[in-house]
């Protein structure tokens, strides 16, 4: 039997409403911090690909955006990025909040799975359930939406039930060739990695409001050597929001907001990349960038 034949491969496209643990569980599975994670609705912006390779098997992880209503030109895209990978996928991974009722835009997001025989539900979060007959009545509602393949409680968090998931991925794989290479972890570029990273530490430290209309883009990425001869990662990025009032909060009182997200940020970077980084932030506004079509493009979200 000769190489290709032995290999097998699985794509897999997780869906499911903000916050359900969609990019946690990506980053937990793939082993490394690819995916922009917070507690604010739509962090996750367009697809991101993941990339496991465990012997003889690939698994090519897709995260999507959340469900939610569209409100703008960006959400719009987010949403028909959602519906085309599900239309597309092999394999769907449905993670749920089990702590929430199912919602509507869940509902709407299990009709579109139509036929697919290969749909996994994953009930996360269920450290955070005191009752095991909760969870039960909350795995019926769901088995009476569809006929999934398996349905698997977990805990992204604790790492519970990761196992299983991998277990049941791996039934699921076809033979054929690893499309990309064994060590690769993800498609996406140094730059975008950094943006999200920055995002990330943005998403966290602002107010709710302002997190929605904020993107960041990487300027510029050099290296070179200090006086010491330590190499160093020197990266200038632009932080976009929508209003000038924006703007004074993602800067903050003498600059601390700004150096709050930049040092944050700073220290993923280091720890990701293996090097040093000197870091220099920049804020600058955009009004209402998500309803303009051009910018989407530019920002890379179309």
């Amino acid at each position: 039997m000769n190489e290709q034949a032995q290999t097998k491969n699985v794509f897999i496209t997780i869906v499911g409403r903000a916050n359900a643990g969609k990019s946690s569980l990506l980053n937990t599975l793939v082993g490394e911090k690819i995916a922009a994670v917070s507690n604010k609705p739509q962090t996750t912006r367009t697809k991101i690909t993941g990339v496991l390779t465990k012997d003889e098997t690939q698994f090519v992880f897709i995260d999507t955006p959340g469900m939610h209503k569209a409100v703008n030109k960006l959400s719009e895209h987010m949403l028909k990025t959602v519906n085309e990978s599900v239309a597309d996928a092999d394999v769907i991974l449905m993670m749920c909040d089990c702590t929430k009722k199912i919602s509507p835009n869940e509902t709407e997001l299990i009709r579109s799975f139509r036929s697919n025989d290969k749909v996994i539900l994953v009930l996360n979060k269920t450290d955070l359930i005191d009752k095991k007959e909760e969870l039960i009545e909350k795995l019926a509602q769901y088995s009476e939406l569809y006929d999934f393949t398996e349905v698997i409680p977990a805990s992204v968090l604790n790492g519970d039930g990761l196992d299983t998931i991998m277990q049941a991925l791996d039934k699921l794989a076809v033979q054929g060739p690893h499309y990309f290479p064994d060590d690769k972890f993800t498609d996406q570029p140094e730059k975008v990695l950094m943006a999200e990273m920055i995002r990330e530490k943005a998403l966290i430290n602002l107010n709710e409001e302002v997190p929605h209309g904020i993107a960041v883009t990487i300027e510029s990425v050099s290296e070179r050597d200090t006086k010491e001869g330590e190499p160093i990662m020197d990266i200038t990025a632009t932080i976009f929001c929508e209003k000038d009032s924006h703007k004074g909060i993602l800067i903050g009182n003498g600059g601390s907001m700004l150096r709050k997200i930049g040092s944050e940020a700073r220290q993923e970077l280091e720890d990701f990349f293996r090097i040093r980084v000197n870091l220099q932030c920049w804020v600058k506004v955009k009004e209402g960038w998500r309803n303009r079509e051009g910018i989407i493009r530019n920002f890379g979200l179309d």
